[in-house]
């Protein structure tokens, strides 16, 4: 399973547009739309989990495709890496 992290989307996409859009290069196990925890916004970003050769094809072929007025940014996601402690 690869994650793929999709940037520059717009503030008004939906998860079934983005898993629709994914779909044509494979199935698409998961989309997560990362939303302000305060506001509820969308904050133009999210995360694609999909076979590792799937998610290669969409990664090449969604990359730089415009969706809604943006380029969207589409690549394989990079692990979290933990923040410094202050203390």
């Amino acid at each position: 399973m690869t994650s793929i992290y999709v940037g520059n989307l717009p503030f008004t996409a939906t998860e079934e547009e983005v898993r629709d859009m994914f779909a044509v290069h494979g199935q698409v196990d998961e989309v997560r739309l990362m939303t302000d925890r305060e506001t509820g916004r969308a904050r133009g970003f999210g995360f694609v989990k999909m076979a590792a050769d799937a998610a290669q094809a969409a990664i090449r072929s969604l990359n730089g495709k415009n969706l809604g007025g943006r380029d969207l940014r589409v690549n394989e996601a990079e692990e979290r890496k933990p923040s410094a402690s202050r203390w």
